[in-house]
């Protein structure tokens, strides 16, 4: 992926004076792992001499040719929060750089605000805003002046009169993954050679996702970023602790926590609220304390288990996630979906529960199993299907690569799929809007899952099925053309994924459908395809269409 032409990026600060750049900047900076390029910094260093004398010694437009040189400089960088001086809006040329380097952020206050935090925050500079007989109207005239400007070129707003730092970085973080998805129509991966960090921000807290290879070692570290201390508790599978779970410990412990494991059978089989009563009377009996950290170490079903322990023991742990498997680096692990199994259906009791932060090392996929890092691929196939033709086209193209794990071809991918799955959970936290296009393919999917008992399928195997299913219903109903059905099938066939199954009866699959999450108003909401990389919600698909489409899939 070619970063220089990513509309995401950068993230641009614009706005007036004290609203606040150079503070937010540097925060959101810090929590994204980027850089941080103050315009007004690099003036000085370019002249040799502070703004004010800029002005009084050189005059304003010699201050222009500064501040365009020195913008131009930031915006020559990736992964860069550039705050930009008060008027850097009023060249043409300037705007246009910026909108075509990142995202543009407009700070906003009232001029009230902005008089109190100028006369609040002086220092020995000479404020030109506040010499005069009437600096609230200096303040009113040159803001209303600039504002046209500052509309034009921003792509999200923030009013900054009555919030903290800390929630003007999170609207900050969340209108970079909006405009990034109104800019490129997808959310862009911003990916160096050490991989990618990106953000989610939600109500239920923001928190980074960081993906690379060999990155494991950082666990610890990453632990301390995020403020977490006290113990730590590791949930694992047997399979996978066999694998990490002492070097895990090693690492928890050499950052100086204290740390304990508990190991469940690997398998969906231990997504269960019996499960859940085990670990919950192996923390009590480790005397586990609020603030103490819940560590999934695994794959999808971990991670669901872990989180569901962590959202309800003593009301609420830190959670943290390190995925194993493709599935959940790209799926389970962002977001915050957290749930166990009932006997009339898959991940029945559950919640929304955010962890503190997800750390994806692609270095342990090679320890996947064959079939399991095959299921994975799934999720991947679906977030390009849903929101990212380009994507569609590299996991097309590349197929070869990355089934073999190539490093550079598997960080991108899943840095990409990871950053669409963020994107998406930062918009719409608890799937009121547009987080549901995620469950393309899941209605089947689940479908398939509860009416073989679960035992059946992998994970993403069902999903693959389930695709092959809604795109079928897509093409029936009108909304494709059967080439888009051929492509998606072909895709699905170069990482060996299933596109039918036997042996499972229709009927029960089709029951199984109407217990689904996405069923309102007693209507099963179904996601489909318009083209590859769109999608929409139906709740008007006859079942007897669906049951045709279901028999054809089970061959029954």
């Amino acid at each position: 992926m070619d970063v220089g032409k990513a509309a995401g990026r950068n993230i641009i600060l614009i706005g007036f004076s004290a609203t606040g750049k150079t503070r937010v900047g540097s925060e959101v900076a810090r929590r994204l792992g980027w850089r941080l390029a103050d315009t007004d910094n690099h003036i000085v260093e370019l002249a040799g001499k502070p703004i004010d004398r800029i002005f009084a010694e050189d005059g304003e437009p010699r201050f222009r040719e500064y501040e365009k040189a020195a913008l131009k400089e930031a915006c020559n960088h990736a992964r860069t929060v550039i705050a930009c001086g008060g008027g850097v809006v009023v060249d043409p040329a300037n705007r246009e750089l910026m909108s075509n380097s990142g995202i543009v952020i407009l700070l906003k206050a009232r001029p009230e605000t902005i008089y109190n935090r100028l006369t609040s925050n002086t220092g020995d500079e000479v404020r030109p805003l506040l010499a005069g007989d009437d600096p609230m109207q200096n303040i009113r005239s040159l803001k209303k002046k600039r504002q046209a400007l500052y509309d034009e070129v921003s792509d999200w707003m923030v009013c900054t009169d009555n919030l903290t730092i800390e929630e003007v970085c999170d609207e900050v973080i969340r209108g970079w993954h909006y405009g990034i998805r109104c800019k490129d129509n997808i959310f862009s991966a911003n990916i160096d050679a050490n991989g990618l960090s990106a953000m989610v921000v939600t109500s239920g807290g923001a928190y980074p996702v960081s993906v690379g290879y060999g990155v494991l070692d950082s666990l610890g570290t990453k632990l301390k970023d995020a403020g977490l201390s006290g113990s730590v508790s590791i949930i694992s599978d047997d399979n996978v602790y066999k694998i990490y779970g002492k070097r895990v410990e090693k690492i928890i412990k050499d950052a100086g926590y204290e740390v304990g494991s508990y190991i469940v059978p690997a398998g969906e089989q231990s997504k269960s609220l019996d499960a859940v009563v085990k670990i919950y009377d192996w923390m009590v009996e480790r005397r586990v304390e609020r603030g103490s950290a819940v560590v999934a170490l695994g794959g999808g079903v971990i991670g669901d288990l872990a989180g569901f322990v962590a959202a309800t023991y003593l009301r609420g742990l830190p959670l943290v996630h390190v995925p194993t498997s493709l599935l959940a680096m790209v799926d389970a692990s962002i977001g915050g979906k957290v749930a166990v199994d009932h006997a009339q259906g898959k991940n029945l009791i559950g919640s929304f529960y955010q962890p503190r932060l997800v750390l994806s090392d692609v270095e342990t996929l090679k320890s996947l199993p064959k079939r399991e890092l095959i299921s994975g691929w799934a999720e991947l196939i679906k977030h390009a299907l849903i929101l990212d033709a380009d994507l569609f086209e590299f996991l097309d193209s590349q197929s070869q690569k990355l089934v073999k794990l190539d490093r550079g071809a598997i960080v991108e991918a899943v840095a990409r799929s990871a950053v669409i799955k963020a994107g998406v959970v930062s918009l719409d936290e608890k799937e009121m809007g547009l987080r549901t296009i995620l469950n393309y393919g899941h209605t089947i999917t689940h479908g398939l899952e509860t009416a073989s008992g679960y035992d059946t399928f992998l994970h993403g195997e069902a999903v693959s099925i389930g695709m092959m299913g809604a795109a079928v219903i897509s093409q029936r109903l009108g909304l494709i053309a059967g080439e888009v059905v051929k492509k998606q099938k072909a895709v699905l066939q170069k990482y060996g994924l299933p596109i039918d199954c036997r042996d499972i009866d229709s009927a029960d699959v089709l029951k199984a459908t109407a217990l689904d999450k996405k069923v309102k108003g007693k209507k099963v909401r179904w996601v489909l395809l318009k083209e590859i990389g769109k999608t929409v919600i139906r709740d008007d698909v006859p079942d007897d269409l669906v049951l045709d489409v279901i028999k054809d899939l089970v061959n029954s």
